[in-house]
């Protein structure tokens, strides 16, 4: 980290009368000389590790509006000069080098919220479970369970849910469920995603370029 510089992180120190204190969790002001030398240690740590992850943080930031703005600019050229456009219809496209081992994918995804017909399709694959015999269609059964998530009300898995959409049951109900739950889909808007790759020869694997502290 000796490269990078940090941002300013206050010390925590007070000064009061020229002795220091340092305010505790609850707000009160507590001499550090009655603070044990371990706890010391360990804010100066935290805040030391803070101000490096403020810094990058703002890094980020700034790296994210140069990428929107270069590639926007790009866009805009490529289509005032030759009357083209990148991507697909929801904005998703891939820029890379000459050589091809550098790209960049842009890709926008759909942000989905659920209508009231949602429950109405609840209801009917409840009505389903209920006539099914018990020994019947297992994994349906288990599917639908984890789908809803019985024990968290008003909870449900989006990416099962498209599962059971793409199921072919003979059951009018079970239809009439479906019908209500792709009823019930809203987009309520996008949020768009950069994946930056690059690879050491033409026939190697894509590597990621990790820009998530998380994934780091």
């Amino acid at each position: 980290m000796s490269d990078f510089s940090p941002a300013a992180v206050p010390t925590g120190i007070i000064d009061v009368n020229g002795k220091a204190y340092m305010t505790d969790a609850k707000g009160a002001l507590m001499p550090v000389e009655l603070i044990k030398p371990q706890h010391v240690l360990e804010d100066e740590t935290v805040r030391k590790i803070m101000g490096f992850a403020l810094a990058l943080s703002a890094q980020v930031t700034r790296f994210k509006e140069h990428t929107y703005e270069d590639l926007g600019a790009f866009d805009a050229l490529l289509e005032q000069e030759y009357g083209a456009t990148k991507g697909g219809p929801k904005g998703n496209r891939t820029y890379q080098t000459f050589n091809g081992l550098m790209k960049i994918e842009v890709r926008v995804n759909d942000l989905i919220d659920f209508g009231p017909e949602l429950q109405i399709g609840k209801t009917l694959l409840d009505e389903c479970l209920n006539d099914w015999a018990a020994e019947s269609r297992p994994e349906i059964r288990a599917l639908i369970t984890k789908t809803f998530n019985t024990d968290k009300e008003g909870q449900v898995n989006r990416a099962l849910l498209f599962t059971l959409l793409s199921l072919d049951v003979e059951d009018e109900r079970w239809n009439r469920a479906m019908d209500a739950i792709r009823e019930a889909i809203r987009i309520v808007g996008s949020k768009t995603y950069y994946r930056i790759q690059m690879r050491d020869a033409p026939d190697a694997p894509w590597t990621s370029v990790t820009i998530d502290l998380a994934k780091a």
